[in-house]
């Protein structure tokens, strides 16, 4: 049975850090065209490599759904804003996920800016990572996740990569593209994305030695895993 993806029970928001977790999560987050897909492919990919299941929850599908405006109208909507996002949903599915339970998420279609009537079931897993443009502009998402990554990219690079998806997976024009990321993408990722470089656990330059980078990244979330484990084992619940 598919669960509606807008009818979940209430919940707090964000995570309690007081309750043992079952999974690590991490964050990848940087401007429209930085690669986070790719790099969170990377994770699961070393991940699957030692026996590890990572589950990858992307923000984009919980943009929320427009069907109730025109065609005309919905052009007009800045999906680089937080108010786009339905961060609530995200956020209890981020918790419930964390602690075992499988999620469903939304399947969004971006050639008409609406959820469709099924979604994805994803879970459990041992690694959760989600990746986002604005993953770290809500509190709540930000309080769930225990290892945060920006990448940081040249905006020429990103504009060129942006352009290449849009254009073959979403069904838009080059100028369409051009046009709402000179008036939304890279306003708003100087206001709600670019400031949290300097807070992110890890920060990538463009050109990093990707196979550092992913050790490291490894290294940090066994610790995470050990840590997760241990404070489970401990826990009132487990004596």
């Amino acid at each position: 049975m598919v669960e509606e993806a807008n009818s979940e029970p209430e919940a707090s928001e964000g995570a309690d850090r007081s309750t043992p977790r079952r999974a690590p999560v991490l964050g990848v987050c940087g401007g429209s065209g930085a690669g986070k897909t790719y790099l969170v492919r990377q994770i699961q990919s070393r991940c699957a490599a030692i026996g590890m299941r990572a589950a990858q929850v992307s923000f984009d599908a919980y943009y929320h759904d427009l069907q109730h405006l025109t065609p005309a109208q919905r052009s007009t909507v800045n999906f680089d804003h937080p108010d786009s996002l339905d961060g609530d949903l995200f956020a209890r599915h981020v918790n419930r996920l964390a602690t075992g339970e499988p999620i469903q998420v939304p399947l969004y279609d971006f050639s008409t800016h609406t959820r469709t009537a099924d979604t994805a079931s994803v879970g459990p897993a041992d690694v959760i990572v989600l990746d986002g443009i604005l993953l770290y502009a809500f509190e709540s998402v930000r309080a769930g996740i225990d290892l945060s990554i920006y990448l940081d990219v040249p905006a020429g690079l990103r504009l060129d990569r942006r352009v290449a998806r849009d254009t073959v997976e979403r069904g838009r024009d080059v100028a369409d593209v051009e046009r709402q990321w000179k008036e939304f993408v890279e306003p708003m990722h100087a206001q709600f994305v670019e400031p949290f470089a300097t807070s992110a656990d890890v920060v990538v330059r463009y050109g990093e030695d990707r196979n550092d980078l992913l050790d490291h990244l490894m290294s940090r979330l066994l610790s995470l895993a050990t840590d997760s484990a241990s404070a489970l084992a401990e826990s009132p619940a487990h004596d």
